[in-house]
């Protein structure tokens, strides 16, 4: 980090979420574009020590945050040493202290027999709420995913979770190669059968820099065309409102008050700070209604120098403008099923929504049925939404 980049002192009082990123894997999943890792062997002191000194680095410039929410993710999280994980929990709540009683404190799992056994260990850490990566109920599809553990295992480590947790969710990818509408309706309603609290059900997608893009590249396996993934999105709505888990996200589906609250604030453009390698951030910035957009070192072993020698592990810092900031908030809002609140983007951003919007892009998209505007909402309806990336580019102005 050059003295260009030096990150200064900033008493704004404000809640902030923060992601810790445990970087390691015990296999590469063949989908993942994420910064993860695989290791033979880590060196879980060190590690400990590195996450407590990127605390106090951010502490010291930004001393007026609390806590809104935490969020261990990777990787693989539950490869983390439940003391590992106790230690940077009391250390937020040191620095920072909690914004409330009950903060949300998530941790990622894969649903392996032996990270299951160790739940009962992060509840005592201080995790209160655990997210499990089962992707998927069959073997077959299990294997294609890359994933370590079959359906049986997935189930258990679930059976598991939902006995240690009160608050469990779980994630399944569909929009598989050759999955018909049938084998889905099998599948998902197979999982709302135990009853979860929250469901992220992501669409496969290939990803650039992933084994998956080469072997699609190279015609080893198809998707499902674009009518066929509208069709599975339908059924997905359709199983998922009747069992009583709406959309309030693109992906992500919930009872009444067990929306994620950490991902709730990437959303809703609230401020988040990342830890370890490779994780983001959004800091106050120094003019009113800026930010400071910050990123971490990827690779795990120059992250660990980088904070031998700064304190810290940021790779870079670039300063977000009031407007990049407002159409960021407007980006991300829009995924939420009930879109934007008007009275909190104009406390966020100091102007009315309108002020981003091409007024007439915006009467087309509405009187086609994308988006609908109201005194306290702005928000794409139900046949907006999987459309969001194309609307956003008409009608930001």
């Amino acid at each position: 980090m050059s003295e260009t980049t030096i990150l200064h002192s900033n008493n704004i009082s404000a809640p902030a979420a923060i992601y810790v990123h445990w970087p390691f894997c015990l296999k590469k999943c063949p989908y993942c574009d994420f910064n993860s890792h695989v290791r033979e062997s880590v060196d879980h002191v060190s590690w400990r020590q590195a996450f407590l000194q990127e605390i106090d680095f951010f502490a010291e410039r930004f001393p007026n945050l609390s806590a809104k929410s935490i969020f261990f993710g990777g990787g693989t999280p539950s490869l983390m040493e439940p003391e590992t994980t106790a230690i940077i929990i009391d250390a937020i709540r040191q620095k920072w202290g909690f914004q409330n009683n009950d903060i949300e404190i998530t941790l990622e799992a894969n649903p392996s027999s032996i990270e299951a056994d160790r739940f009962r260990d992060y509840k005592g850490a201080g995790v209160n709420r655990i997210s499990v990566g089962i992707q998927s109920l069959r073997d077959d599809a299990l294997k294609f995913l890359g994933r370590l553990h079959n359906a049986s295992e997935a189930i258990k480590a679930l059976n598991v979770a939902r006995e240690t947790f009160a608050r469990v969710s779980f994630d399944l990818i569909y929009a598989r190669p050759n999955q018909t509408l049938m084998d889905w309706k099998t599948e998902l309603s197979e999982a709302l059968s135990f009853d979860p609290s929250h469901l992220s059900l992501y669409q496969l997608t290939i990803e650039e820099g992933t084994a998956f893009y080469h072997q699609f590249h190279r015609g080893k396996f198809t998707l499902p065309d674009e009518e066929d993934s509208a069709e599975l999105y339908a059924l997905t709505q359709d199983l998922t409102v009747s069992a009583g888990l709406p959309a309030y996200e693109i992906s992500n589906h919930a009872r009444y008050g067990e929306k994620s609250r950490h991902n709730l604030c990437y959303w809703q453009g609230d401020y988040y700070i990342g830890l370890g390698p490779g994780a983001h951030g959004r800091l106050p910035g120094e003019k009113p209604f800026s930010a400071i957009a910050h990123s971490q070192v990827k690779r795990p072993e120059d992250w660990l120098k980088a904070i031998a020698h700064q304190k810290s592990g940021i790779n870079s810092l670039d300063h977000v403008t009031p407007y990049d900031r407002a159409i960021e908030i407007i980006m991300m809002g829009l995924r939420l099923n009930r879109g934007l609140d008007k009275a909190s983007f104009k406390e966020k951003t100091g102007n009315p929504i309108e002020a981003y919007i091409d007024d007439s892009n915006f009467e087309a998209l509405k009187s086609e049925g994308f988006l609908t505007s109201n005194q306290t909402h702005f928000q794409l309806t139900e046949k907006g939404l999987p459309l969001l990336n194309a609307i956003l580019a008409k009608l930001l102005v």
